[in-house]
């Protein structure tokens, strides 16, 4: 379930929204065009009195003011078309700046299981390789959009202003360029769409392996992984090749035009200059101004390929802004008990079910641990309790309101997940923990940090102050773990769903990770999915899973006593700790 492309129409509202936003952009655009029509004025007189000096030099005249003229024209084409690409440029910039954050927030603002369903890959993607590609196009093309145009435009009329049979030039050739631009445009947008579509399944497929590494390593799927990128890798490149063929095809029809534009240009000048209509300086002018002219027109052609890979990037990023999710209201939940009721929830990824008909009930204080084989469905019943996927049928209730329906303020107040993989953002630590509840005060994070047996900060050069994260010190796994139990702490949720939350643990530290995991938990609704077995053995009810259905469950004293599947992943799990 991808996010959705946007049509013409609402890519057109979304970018008027976004110049309006930008303080000034009308008079500055309206300033802007004028300096670039005056700066193409000013440039197209450079052939015209190129053409007079040809007439000054038959004529054995004087050539310093004509000469002079020209110096001066070609300054002020420069300094005036400078002026109106650098107020075009800095409105376009600012508008791409807005649209980025927009972009952004709104994808922060998103539903999480909305996020999950479309995929993280398509997020990434659009979020990253669409807003370069879109920044590139523009800061790119527009000047040359923008000069192209004006230098067409005021060519033409001083073309006619010379003799109305140089018009036949642009007629002839305008039909020409006008069928090679729609042959085009007929196949390139959906090829360039392709190809995005394509760079963001690899950009997902990418993410999976390095986020899911240490499953990878541990079934050997290594090669299994590397083909799935290679041949989404492969699909880019295909894709690309199609797209670029495209351009290939658009510059045969190019160099046809051109050939027939010079010559029908060397015809007409011949005429005029022989039938004495236009002196020959005058038709040498023309001539100048048409081969100038094939320059803007060979550019506009060759931008195509750009705008369109623009405006397919355009499309992604507006099909996430022009429809930002509503706020979701406050749902008038009753006070913060901590009671979860899963019942009878199933949920498919499109294929089968990944889990069926699957039950519990947690009462405050209470742990429930999940417990089965890789793949029985213990991480998507986790999901599903913490607000990141919605089932397909059955209900999910914390504190008699369905999870899916909680406002923010409400799920938060309530809820909190902590898995295996956890982030360290960039900043000092205070700020790093304060991101959990920004008015906490240094003794309650020392307090939080205490709890969770955060013996390494003791060791930190500034304390609080230490700059964390991919910028500064590096916490290793397991203090990266006791950072986010801490932020688990301040926000004071009264459920928690703990995926793996201390796989670390088998390395060093792993009685303080416990303690800290079992600091969380305590007096609160738990749900912990247990890679190790011990963990399962101090919880108050245990779920046994396979296939995506509950199997068993109990305590762990009645499930070992019951000799069923269990029993069979105790006794396993007692004799490798032998």
């Amino acid at each position: 379930m991808r996010f959705p492309l946007a049509d013409l129409g609402q890519v057109r509202r979304e970018v008027a929204r976004q110049i309006s936003a930008v303080p000034g952009a009308g008079p500055g655009f309206w300033a802007a065009i004028a300096l670039l029509s005056l700066g193409s004025g000013a440039n197209v007189l450079v052939p015209i009195l190129l053409g007079r000096i040809v007439d000054i030099v038959l004529d054995d005249g004087d050539l310093l003011i004509t000469g002079l003229l020209l110096v001066v024209a070609a300054l002020t084409a420069a300094v005036l078309s400078a002026t109106g690409f650098y107020l075009l440029s800095r409105i376009s910039e600012r508008v791409i700046a807005n649209l980025r954050d927009d972009m952004v927030g709104t994808a922060l603002g998103l539903p999480v299981h909305r996020v999950e369903d479309a995929g993280t890959g398509d997020l990434v993607s659009r979020s990253t390789d669409d807003v370069a590609e879109l920044s590139t196009a523009v800061t790119e093309t527009l000047p040359i959009l923008a000069s192209s145009v004006f230098m067409i435009a005021a060519t033409t009329i001083a073309l006619f202003s010379l003799d109305w049979q140089f018009l036949l030039v642009p007629l002839v050739v305008a039909p020409i360029y006008f069928l090679a631009a729609r042959a085009y445009l007929k196949v390139a947008p959906e090829r360039y769409a392709g190809e995005r579509a394509a760079m963001a399944e690899r950009a997902r497929r990418v993410l999976e392996a390095i986020r899911g590494r240490a499953t990878v390593r541990a079934y050997r799927m290594e090669e299994q992984m590397h083909r799935s990128i290679n041949a989404s890798s492969t699909d880019v490149v295909d894709k690309g090749v199609r797209a670029r063929m495209t351009m290939m095809v658009l510059q045969m029809w190019i160099v046809v035009t051109e050939f027939i534009m010079l010559s029908v240009a060397l015809l007409v000048g011949y005429r005029l200059a022989t039938t004495g209509a236009l002196s020959v300086g005058a038709v040498t002018g023309a001539a100048l101004m048409l081969i100038r002219l094939r320059g803007p027109l060979m550019m506009i052609m060759r931008v195509l390929d750009m705008v369109q890979s623009g405006y397919a990037s355009l499309t992604r990023i507006v099909g996430v802004v022009s429809d930002p999710p509503a706020p979701v209201p406050d749902t008038g939940a009753p006070a913060k008990v901590g009671r979860v009721v899963m019942d009878n929830v199933s949920f498919s990824y499109g294929s089968g079910w990944a889990v069926r008909d699957v039950s519990l009930d947690i009462r405050p204080g209470e742990t429930v641990a999940l417990v089965g084989a890789s793949g029985a469905g213990k991480t998507t019943v986790a999901a599903l309790l913490a607000g990141l996927r919605v089932p397909d049928e059955g209900t999910v209730r914390i504190d008699g309101v369905e999870v899916s329906s909680l406002s923010d303020a409400e799920r938060v107040a309530r809820l909190a997940m902590i898995s295996q993989d956890v982030h360290v953002f960039s900043g000092t630590l205070r700020e790093d923990l304060t991101l959990a509840r920004p008015e906490a005060t240094d003794a309650e994070l020392l307090e939080v940090l205490a709890r969770v047996r955060a013996d390494w900060f003791d060791e930190l050069p500034e304390g609080l102050d230490t700059e964390v994260g991919a910028r500064g010190h590096q916490l290793d796994p397991v203090a990266a773990q006791q950072l986010a139990l801490a932020r688990i702490l301040l926000l004071d949720p009264k459920v928690v769903v703990m995926d793996e939350a201390t796989a670390e643990s088998g390395s060093v530290g792993a009685g303080n990770l416990e303690a800290a995991a079992e600091e969380v938990t305590r007096d609160r609704a738990a749900l912990v999915v247990a890679h190790r077995l011990d963990q399962a053995s101090r919880a108050d009810q245990v779920l046994v899973m396979a296939e995506g259905e509950v199997v068993e469950h109990g305590t762990h004293e009645e499930l070992v006593a019951r000799g069923g599947r269990y029993t069979e992943l105790w006794s396993a799990w007692s004799r490798g700790r032998v």
